[in-house]
């Protein structure tokens, strides 16, 4: 855990999938509102930015950015990115599969998301 301006911040760990499919999809603005929130929120408090996810994703947080979801797991002082897609299709891609570390099903993004 590094700190910074006397906040604590996280290092994020991306998932191959977000960084090989999600990622290269998404729009040039919505790309740049991610990466905000991502390095403003989710590295400062993610607890505080990120909505709890329930039953059985129960360790899996979410935060949204325009009509992109952002699925992410906290572990000690890492944010891992597990997901970055359309708020309606993320949980289409193989939560399961992310659950157990294997590749997951394309995700889709819009490219005017």
């Amino acid at each position: 855990m590094k700190m910074s301006g006397g906040r604590v911040v996280f290092s994020v760990i991306y998932h191959p999938d977000v960084k090989g499919r999600d990622i290269p999809k998404i729009n040039g603005d919505v790309r740049v509102r991610i990466k905000k929130a991502i390095e403003t929120r989710l590295m400062v408090a993610p607890q505080e930015y990120g909505e709890p996810l329930r039953k059985t994703l129960k360790s899996y947080w979410k935060r949204r950015v325009g009509d992109c979801r952002i699925v992410f797991k906290i572990d000690g002082d890492e944010i891992l990115i597990l997901g970055i897609c359309l708020r309606k299709a993320i949980w289409g891609v193989g939560m399961g599969a992310i659950k157990n570390g294997t590749s997951r099903k394309k995700c889709p993004v819009s490219k005017g998301a």
